[in-house]
């Protein structure tokens, strides 16, 4: 785990900027304090737990997005990363995968009644939630990773890391074996992904919703990129996160 919280992983994997959100749902993580935002709209209501990408701040969800899942009758956690917005820390991956269980139990809610949601590199976060908490009502995945090595490949050689390939490659599985995670999770699973999505491979998508082993549904948008695939898709994107929040058990 320790070398997940290496400086050239943070540094070339994650790109956190300033925040402005004056409502922050705070989330103590000792030696850090995650500047989250919780948007209720009914107490007994499914809460969808969202984590977003290494290049967005919790202020790009703030408008429309948790309107959106207001109208669908669900609560809103966006989750805020170490070092990112108002939260304070570094993000450091190893870290942020130990302050998943925090943010859960922070809200205080049955696993039953959380849906969590990871986009992009969020979804690193949203496996290791449903992998603590395998009773979750369900899991959206959004451009998400299928194979993180691969994508630790691209941006840095391990000899950077001071480790083998061999070395590095048994800590990613021993902690992001994402395979592993998704297809541990019987509860209801959506993946989401633009075709030509230049910085996440589809492959990646349809990689994850092969290995999900609930009920599940793959949309593979004709249109769009990683990072507007949301915005290109709107009817159709909420349309499906809407249906997929419908057909969950009942409370």
């Amino acid at each position: 785990m320790d070398l997940l919280n290496h400086t050239l992983i943070s540094e070339r994997y994650f790109f956190p900027r300033p925040g402005a959100c004056t409502t922050p749902f705070w989330v103590d993580c000792g030696d850090a304090r995650l500047a989250c935002y919780y948007h209720q709209v009914d107490p007994n209501a499914r809460t969808l737990v969202h984590f977003h990408g290494n290049g967005e701040i919790i202020d790009d969800y703030l408008d429309g997005f948790v309107n959106l899942v207001a109208d669908m009758g669900c609560n809103c956690l966006l989750v805020e990363y170490r070092g990112y917005g108002r939260s304070t820390g570094t993000p450091e991956l190893g870290k942020m995968l130990t302050d998943v269980p925090k943010v859960i139990a922070a809200l205080g809610q049955a696993p039953r009644q959380l849906v969590f949601f990871g986009r992009s590199v969020g979804s690193i976060l949203a496996l290791e939630a449903v992998a603590r908490c395998p009773d979750a009502a369900g899991l959206v995945l959004e451009s998400g990773i299928a194979d993180l090595l691969e994508r630790l490949l691209l941006r840095m050689d391990p000899r950077e890391l001071g480790v083998t390939a061999e070395q590095l490659a048994a800590v990613v599985t021993a902690s992001c074996n994402h395979k592993d995670k998704i297809s541990q999770f019987a509860g209801p699973a959506l993946v989401l992904h633009a075709r030509r999505d230049s910085l996440v491979d589809v492959s990646h998508g349809e990689r994850l919703h092969q290995w999900a082993a609930g009920k599940k549904r793959l949309l593979v948008f004709a249109r769009g990129d990683h990072n507007d695939v949301m915005f290109v898709n709107a009817r159709e994107y909420f349309d499906a996160l809407g249906d997929f929040l419908a057909s969950l058990d009942p409370l």
